[in-house]
């Protein structure tokens, strides 16, 4: 792996991108589990859960995959390359938002589309 000015290694931008996927897929898990028992708790109608499980297999983790090979596909000297930090940076704090938004927007969705009245 290439060395940076300092004597330390150069960032590698894939390991990088494929670390911040899987902590935004455990922030997303965890905060699309904590707003759907919240919404449960309210009377939301029981399919919520099952049907927020279901758009999390069928979208978020192929968005995150997108993220991942975006980034794996670089050869090992584009991988330590600091010239791309802010295309990382970009894809990171869209994947981030993604991870965060996503499930308060989801729960908001279900409840004016199956929230009791």
């Amino acid at each position: 792996m290439a060395r940076a000015a300092t004597g330390r290694r150069a960032r590698d931008w894939r390991r990088a991108m494929s670390d911040n996927v899987a902590y935004a897929l455990l922030v997303y898990t965890g905060l699309q589990i904590f707003v759907t028992v919240h919404a449960l708790r309210e009377g939301m109608s029981s399919l919520l859960p099952y049907f927020a499980l279901g758009v999390l297999v069928a979208a978020i983790i192929p968005a995150c995959r997108w993220f991942e090979r975006r980034w794996l596909g670089l050869s090992d000297s584009a991988a330590a390359d600091p010239a791309l930090r802010g295309a990382f940076r970009r894809d990171q704090a869209l994947l981030w938002l993604m991870a965060i938004a996503l499930p308060l927007a989801l729960t908001l969705l279900f409840r004016l589309l199956f929230g009791s009245e």
